[in-house]
């Protein structure tokens, strides 16, 4: 699998996004949903990344930076062709790696708290994330799920 760096101009990715914030807000009420758009991943303190296997979409991750030290997991999504074959874990590992490479001394994440979120709260605690109260400018609310990770000793 290859992950890059992605302008987001690309139509299948465009999609993924979409089917991403569609299934977002058939899940959470409206006001729960911190999920991005397209538009939105563009700003310039995001770095977004595809995964690809064989030319195919296999799925995203966005890391937006809040300032020096802390940075925000957003947007991690496997493409339904490619779930369960490991894409969520390989996403998740590079966006940890390159938040490390940038210096943050955390990443930080906000996901559901319904049953449709239990494999993502899973996924994250394996790979060493802990709950943690809101944070940046989110607030507390019943739909969301807050996590962080810390990346150096």
């Amino acid at each position: 699998m290859e992950i890059h760096l992605d302008d987001l101009s690309g139509g299948e990715v465009i999609a993924l996004l979409h089917e991403h914030l569609a299934d977002m807000y058939a899940t959470s009420p409206p006001e729960s949903v911190h999920a991005l758009d397209v538009d939105a991943l563009k700003a310039s303190n995001i770095c977004f990344f595809s995964a690809w296997q064989d030319g195919e979409l296999a799925g995203c991750v966005a890391i937006k930076t809040l300032d020096n030290q802390l940075a925000e997991l957003k947007s991690m999504r496997t493409a339904t062709a490619f779930r369960g074959k490991g894409v969520g874990q390989a996403l998740l590992q590079f966006v940890i790696e390159h938040a490390k490479a940038q210096g943050f001394s955390a990443l930080n994440l906000e996901t559901g708290t319904q049953d449709y979120f239990a494999p993502a709260r899973s996924l994250y605690r394996k790979f060493g994330f802990n709950d943690c109260g809101p944070f940046g400018q989110y607030k507390p609310d019943p739909h969301s799920h807050f996590m962080t990770l810390t990346l150096r000793d």
